[in-house]
């Protein structure tokens, strides 16, 4: 993923964060998923195998799109954390906007539609 369409994912995932639209962290991602009310999901590429262990397999059960966004690092500072592997996207216009942003995207970056197989 490119440095702009980074800032742009982060910009919206932001303003989801403040209309309460996304959900944040392994956790909230996986009780979103098994409420039935995830409909998108950013994961860091760099986060821990054991986050993402606990996470990916049951977005990929439930049919929910994984998005491989920015690293760890700056996801996390987008919420005011040190650093977290995966945010959620529970706004069906929301989810919509950031797979449109990312489809659009300049080809080569490490944006996926889905996690390569750990």
């Amino acid at each position: 993923m490119d440095a702009s369409t980074s800032r742009k994912l982060l910009r919206l995932l932001g303003i989801g964060l403040n209309g309460r639209l996304v959900v944040v962290g392994v956790q909230q991602v996986r009780d979103a998923a098994q409420r039935g009310k995830l409909r998108l999901a950013v994961v860091a590429p760099d986060a821990s195998r054991h986050s993402l262990d606990k996470v990916v397999p049951m977005l990929r059960a439930k049919n929910i799109r994984v998005i491989e966004g920015p690293s760890a690092t700056e996801l996390g500072a987008a919420f005011g954390r040190e650093s977290t592997a995966a945010v959620g996207v529970v706004d069906p216009q929301l989810a919509r906007g950031i797979r449109a942003l990312v489809e659009s995207a300049p080809p080569g970056g490490h944006a996926a539609d889905s996690m390569r197989a750990r």
